[in-house]
């Protein structure tokens, strides 16, 4: 299993950056595609960013070109950049990671960080 912890949340003024952060516990993290979700009031909650396994990465058409994901394996981290925020941004942003084992996914979620943007 694995546990995930985000954190850099925050208020940030529109066209600013925020760096989100989440830290792995368990084992073993390499084997684990890792996403970024987020969830604004009102709405479902929508993937933003994923990294495979391979260090693939794929982005929602509303953050392409503005949001940077990386991961390091010997840290544990996923780590997402936001870059030109704009006040549709703003969400609870969290950490997935997904497996698949014997034909199942197995998904664990963090707890959740609160983005803010500002005009």
């Amino acid at each position: 299993q694995v546990q995930l912890v985000e954190s850099g949340g925050g208020l940030v003024q529109a066209g600013g950056s925020l760096r989100l952060s989440c830290a792995a516990s368990g084992n073993p993290f390499e084997r684990y595609d890792m996403a970024w979700y987020r969830q604004a009031p009102g709405k479902q909650r929508e993937l933003v960013a994923v990294i495979t396994t391979t260090s693939s990465t794929d982005y929602s058409d509303s953050v392409k070109g503005r949001f940077t994901v990386s991961s390091d394996n010997a840290k544990k981290t996923v780590t997402l950049q936001m870059n030109s925020l704009k006040l549709e941004d703003t969400a609870v942003y969290y950490c997935n990671a997904a497996r698949v084992r014997f034909g199942r996914r197995h998904d664990y979620w963090g707890q959740g960080t609160q983005v803010t943007v500002s005009s």
